[in-house]
């Protein structure tokens, strides 16, 4: 379905282009050898395959002038070559993974390799029916809360690799610190750009043997994505966009300018009204600052997580000033319920999934006649 519509967008493109109207004693670690990745979004990240091991390097991205982790990847069952540099060895191909995160648990689980996952953290947060089912049988442990994760569990379980969010100031992982398993630190989300965060996947393959599998799905994705882009380029229309809801009475946090959602939103050939504030994370704003600011908005966007999809009734209901709006006038408003549909399980590693529903949404002309919601949708009455 994407791969049509991204051939039939870019071929309306090219008509609107035409138109008027439109430690030990081993060696510090080195990049200067080996076969480096050519990673072209990636910021964060450095991978360099040398011959008996892949080098790589996790920038750090609150100071960027220093290394959050080094990993040294070692087929298992070989030995370490004396030549490899410092940092933590990780035996690979992976296949008993504690993963902290819906995310990789998806990314997995496409890849078809569920069965390389041991444990996980915040089950409650994983919708994917291949981890339920896991969890159910006894295959996959459920670990407990992420921040505070069963330590007997996970011993008992004795991984091959942790795979968590880093944060800033995090101060280590406690008493996981110590149990002498491989950290693999997944500071993707840290990306500034889509295609940064996606690009990480070619890591990720390279842990769980799927280099070939990732390489080829990042090449597709980034495909897609540009061409998305191009073709969102030629409109000469910029609609302006807000997005979500406050989160409460005082509090209604909208992404920065630099943030990947922010960036995306121009990729899609709108212009986001917070795009002047460079940050990278969201930024709140009380009520009466986003409406003046975005009061005549031509789109408004709205993430949630609930039992029933938002209308305009419910919304109007629960906040009578929404009405003021005139995206909410127009009738102008796409909703996204987080929790019927696979958003943040997907869009991390299939930007262009969701770039691809934004270009429909800013350039209606672009519609395919077999047009099916992925994410947002229309709000109803």
């Amino acid at each position: 379905m994407l791969q049509r519509f991204v051939y039939i967008a870019v071929a309306v493109c090219v008509s609107l282009f035409l138109s008027p109207s439109c430690g030990g004693g081993r060696q510090q670690a080195s990049l200067s050898e080996g076969d480096t990745l050519s990673l072209r979004h990636a910021t964060h990240l450095t991978v360099v395959e040398h011959d008996g091991y892949t080098l790589a390097v996790v920038r750090n991205p609150w100071d960027t002038a220093r290394v959050l982790h080094t990993y040294v990847l070692v087929e298992q069952g070989t030995q370490l070559p004396a030549t490899a540099p410092e940092g933590t060895v990780v035996r690979v191909p992976l296949s008993r993974a504690v993963v902290y995160t819906a995310v990789h648990c998806a990314l997995l689980d496409e890849w078809g390799k569920t069965g390389a996952i041991a444990g996980v953290c915040d089950l409650p947060y994983i919708s994917l029916p291949a981890v339920q089912e896991g969890c159910r049988m006894g295959r996959i442990q459920d670990l407990g809360n992420g921040m505070a994760p069963d330590v007997e569990r996970i011993i008992d379980l004795h991984p091959d690799a942790l795979l968590l969010s880093p944060f800033e100031n995090s101060g280590g992982y406690g008493r996981v610190d110590r149990l002498g398993v491989p950290i693999i630190e997944c500071a993707d989300y840290m990306e500034h750009s889509a295609l940064g965060r996606a690009e990480w996947v070619r890591f990720y393959g390279r842990l769980f043997g799927c280099a070939r599998r990732a390489d080829s799905m990042f090449a597709a994705v980034e495909r897609d994505y540009l061409q998305l882009k191009r073709c969102a380029q030629a409109c000469e229309e910029r609609p302006t966009v807000l997005t979500d809801l406050p989160m409460s009475a005082s509090a209604w946090y909208v992404p920065g300018g630099a943030s990947t959602v922010g960036r995306m939103y121009a990729d899609a050939g709108a212009h986001f009204l917070f795009a002047g504030n460079a940050r990278s994370g969201s930024v709140p704003c009380s009520f009466e600052t986003v409406f003046e600011r975005a009061q005549d908005a031509d789109c408004w966007l709205i993430r949630y997580n609930a039992p029933q999809d938002r209308t305009y009734t419910s919304l109007q209901q629960e906040y009578a000033p929404y009405s003021r709006f005139h995206a909410f006038r127009t009738r102008q408003m796409y909703g996204c319920n987080t929790g019927n549909t696979p958003f943040y399980e997907e869009v991390p590693f299939h930007p262009e999934r969701l770039l691809a529903e934004m270009v429909q949404i800013f350039h209606p002309s672009l519609r395919t006649d077999t047009l099916q919601w992925r994410y947002y949708k229309p709000l109803e009455e």
